[in-house]
Parts: C-alpha cells; sequence; structure tokens
C-alpha cells in the first residue's frame, strides 16, 4: 500500500470517529454549545461600540405582503445613548432582540399611522420593553390625532396577560404601574413641528399624502449636527421633500408599480379576485423607487434607503429590477433596505457607515 493510501485511510478512519464521536456525545455537546451561544447572545452589546451620534437600524422592512425574510413596519434611532422606534409591525421587538439592541430602554415609539402593519407588533414590544427593563412608566407612543384609540385598544387587550405576569414575577419584577403604554397626540401639523426633544435629539413631525389614510406623518430626527427623515408610508409629497431638506440620510417606502402590477395579473388568473383589486388599489398611494430617489434629489439628501418594500425582494439579485432605473434619478447611494442593516453617522461628521446587526 502506498504512502498516499495510507494517509487516505487514516484520515477516513478519523473523520468517521470524529462522526460517530459526535453522535456518541450528542447531549453533552449540544448543551455545551448551548452554553456558549447564551453567554455570547447574553453579553452582545452592539451599542457598546457606537461613537455619539445618530444610527438607524431597520427593524421591519417588509409591508402587510406575507415575507419570511422582513418584518413589519420598524425602523430603530439611536441619539447618543437615548434608543426611540418609528413604527411596530408585526415582528418588530423579535427583530430588535435579535439585533442585540434592548427593548427595555426604548424610550419612545412614534407612530406614522394606524394601518395594521405599522401597529400590529406593538403588543411585545410593550411586553417586552415592561419585563426586561426596571422602568417605572409604560412606554410612551407618540403619534397624531388617534394614538388614544390604538394605545387604549393595545392596554385593553394585555391587561389580562399583565396581571398574570404580576402574579407571577412580583410586583419588584413586573410593576403594574410600568405596564402597557400611554398616548401622547398631538394634531396633525400644517407645517412640520416639534414632538419631542430630550438629550439633544429634537423630532420633527410633518404631514404626508397617504390618502385615504389620515392622519399620516413622516418624522425627522436631529441630533449633534446629523440628521434622518423616515417617510411613513406616502405618496410623493412635497411636504415630505420639504422636511428632508439637508437631511443626511432619507429612508423612504418602496412600491415597483411593474411588479406589484405582475402580481395582480398572476392573482385574477388564478382566480383571487379579491387580493388582485387589493394589489391594484395599493399602486396610488405608495412612492415607486425613482419617485423616491427623485425626492431624495430634490431634498439634497446625501443617501437613500428604501424600506417598506413591496413586493419583497427575497434575493437582492432582484435589486436591480426592484429599482428599475432609480439610480438614474439620483446621484448618491441607494440602498435597498434589508432587516438588520444599520446606519452610523458620527456626530459632527459627513460620514455613513454601514453594517448589519444579523
Amino acid at each position: 500500500m502506498t504512502k498516499g493510501k495510507r494517509a487516505a485511510l487514516w484520515i477516513a478512519a478519523i473523520i468517521i470517529i470524529a462522526v460517530l464521536s459526535a453522535w456518541a456525545f450528542q447531549r453533552p455537546i449540544g448543551m455545551w454549545l448551548f452554553e456558549r451561544a447564551v453567554e455570547r447572545n447574553v453579553n452582545r452589546d452592539p451599542l457598546a461600540a457606537l461613537p455619539d451620534g445618530l444610527h438607524v437600524a431597520l427593524c421591519g422592512t417588509g409591508s402587510p405582503l406575507p415575507a419570511r425574510e422582513r418584518a413589519a413596519s420598524c425602523t430603530v434611532v439611536i441619539a447618543g445613548k437615548t434608543i426611540v422606534v418609528v413604527d411596530a409591525g408585526e415582528g418588530a421587538a423579535r427583530n430588535i432582540s435579535q439585533m442585540g439592541l434592548p427593548n427595555g430602554r426604548i424610550k419612545a415609539l412614534f407612530l406614522t399611522h394606524y394601518h395594521s402593519d405599522h401597529i400590529d407588533g406593538i403588543g411585545p414590544m410593550m411586553l417586552l420593553r415592561w419585563t426586561a427593563s426596571g422602568n417605572k412608566a409604560p412606554l410612551p407612543v407618540y403619534g397624531p390625532s388617534g394614538v388614544e384609540a390604538v394605545i387604549a385598544g393595545f392596554n385593553a387587550a394585555y391587561a389580562l396577560d399583565n396581571g398574570y405576569r404580576t402574579a407571577h414575577h412580583g410586583i419588584e419584577i413586573t410593576p403594574p404601574a410600568a405596564a402597557g403604554a400611554t398616548a401622547m397626540p398631538f394634531g396633525v401639523p400644517a407645517t412640520p413641528t416639534v414632538v419631542y426633544e430630550a438629550g439633544g435629539l429634537r423630532v420633527t413631525a410633518f404631514a404626508v399624502d397617504h390618502r385615504p389614510v389620515q392622519p399620516s406623518v413622516g418624522y425627522r430626527f436631529d441630533y449633534k449636527g446629523r440628521s434622518v427623515v423616515i417617510s411613513g408610508d406616502t405618496a410623493p409629497s412635497k411636504s415630505l421633500e420639504a422636511a428632508s431638506k439637508g437631511a443626511d440620510l432619507l429612508i423612504h417606502e418602496a412600491l415597483q408599480l411593474k411588479m406589484v402590477k405582475t402580481l395582480a395579473a398572476q392573482l385574477d388568473k388564478a382566480g383571487r379576485k379579491q387580493t388582485a383589486q387589493i394589489m391594484r388599489d395599493i399602486l396610488d398611494y405608495h412612492a415607486s423607487p425613482a419617485q423616491a430617489a427623485d425626492t431624495a434629489r430634490a431634498a439634497g439628501v446625501k443617501m437613500l434607503v428604501l424600506s417598506h418594500v413591496v413586493p419583497s425582494m427575497p434575493s437582492a439579485y432582484l435589486n436591480a429590477a426592484f429599482l428599475d432605473g432609480a439610480k438614474d434619478h439620483f446621484d448618491g447611494p441607494i440602498i435597498v433596505g434589508e432587516d438588520g442593516q444599520y446606519f452610523s453617522l458620527p456626530a459632527n461628521s459627513t460620514a455613513i457607515e454601514r453594517g448589519s446587526w444579523f
């Protein structure tokens, strides 16, 4: 037998022994792996590496159309050490946790409007903030007229659950006074209006055109010379363009008209007439990637990030088709947002750094 054959046999034998050992000791090895994973995840702190500045994380880039790769609408904004959230669609709080961000440190939630995919994750967000925080008061939720009814509904729906958890864990861990949320309404602004100001962070609300859904607003966040605008759901809006003037980063919703029309046609063929009509109905109160790019160019922003992606792109390979020439409308970077992405804007700088916490 040649040396080469003997070496191959030894390698094969070692592999077989390793596989058999892994199977034989599956339980202790599995426990060891689990313990290491828990240690790593519990001690994970992505905030520790952030410089002072304004930072944005995409905790939900999807829409009402189900997609396993995207949670519904949610954006985290971090100003210094202050964490706030814009919209809380289904899966929002889960994604915030999976990014390693502490739900318990959320200072406020800002709602753009009351479509289900922007509010149906409020319950889990209230719960995780309450049970993991030591907060002494409920989650403040800012929004235009109507937020009172939304929050009253969630508080009522979670009242029994809150009682169970306090009875089980005690008032020190789950104090009843900190459960749920508190509505912080503001009137629909005729002009951009500051609705929150603390710790150097200024939040300005402005009306957008999502008719017949009214009220609908977007938000601008300013902190130490850096600025981020989040459009909410909107067709092209001059108010959004004006509010975005000179912003570093614009996070804009986007609906690809050709793709949605294709989806509607296929639904018609399949006999799903009702859903097909809904696809046609949504075409006139959202913005296309090209229209979002037009707004970014007119406002003079430095970077455009597309969120509330309709339809969802399961692979980045499809992004060029989704953009469909939008890059011809804007000279800056255009990013098709994905859950877990973050954008870091250091204070008093012009840099925009990006990465992923997934």
